[in-house]
Order: C-alpha cells, then sequence, then structure tokens
C-alpha cells in the first residue's frame, strides 16, 4: 500500500478525520498542515487503518483529541505580567460593556423567578 492511501481506514476514521480537519482550518492552520495533523490523530486515536475479521478491534483512545486544551496554556505563562494584565483588563472591559445590556435582560428574569418561589412558599 502506498504513503498516503486512505483504502485501509473504515469510513467512520475518515469521518473524523474530515471532522478534526475542519476545526483545524477554522483555527487557521493551512489545508495541508490541518489535513497532517487530522490523519496523526486519528492513527493516534484508533491504531492507524482498521483491518476486518472478528476480535481485531481495538478501543478508541479519546487523549489525543483532548490534548489541545491541555497544552493551551503554556504560551499564555510565557509573556510577561505586563503583557497579560492588559491582556485580561482589557477582556474584562469587554465583559463589562456585554454585562451592561444583559443584566437589564436578567435581572427581570431573577425578579420573575423570585416572585414565584415566593407565591410558591406562602402557600
Amino acid at each position: 500500500m502506498a504513503r498516503g492511501d486512505k483504502s485501509a481506514y473504515t469510513d467512520k476514521q475518515k469521518r473524523m478525520a474530515e471532522h478534526i480537519e475542519e476545526g483545524y482550518e477554522k483555527r487557521g492552520v493551512p489545508d495541508e498542515k490541518a489535513e497532517a495533523r487530522a490523519w496523526a490523530t486519528v492513527n493516534k486515536m484508533t491504531g492507524g487503518g482498521k483491518k476486518s475479521g472478528s476480535g481485531r478491534g481495538k478501543k478508541v483512545n479519546l487523549a489525543p483529541a483532548k490534548k489541545g486544551g491541555k497544552k493551551g496554556g503554556a504560551a499564555a505563562a510565557k509573556r510577561p505580567a505586563a503583557a497579560r494584565k492588559a491582556s485580561a483588563k482589557k477582556a474584562a472591559a469587554t465583559r463589562a460593556k456585554r454585562a451592561g445590556t444583559a443584566t437589564k435582560r436578567g435581572a427581570a428574569t431573577k425578579r420573575g423567578a423570585a416572585t414565584k418561589r415566593g407565591a410558591r412558599r406562602s402557600t
């Protein structure tokens, strides 16, 4: 079998690779690199192309698919404290702006819920 030949992979593995590739592309990874990473992830999770036959299957290891979120903090930790602090302040300001409109709607909902609870208790 030639390198890059995907005939040994099941339809499910091909769908997995396609889905993983789309995720990488959404994050701005170039097409070729996204495809390579996707297949590497599928290989790591499933042990490569599946062969037919009873009793030859292996469980899928989900750890490689969850690895990205755990590795994410390393880059931020290397940045200077002043840069991290500035980012945090900017994010807090953005959240406060957005929360200003959301709290007006949320306050009415909370009041409505409180009256309902109060009505239930008095009966």
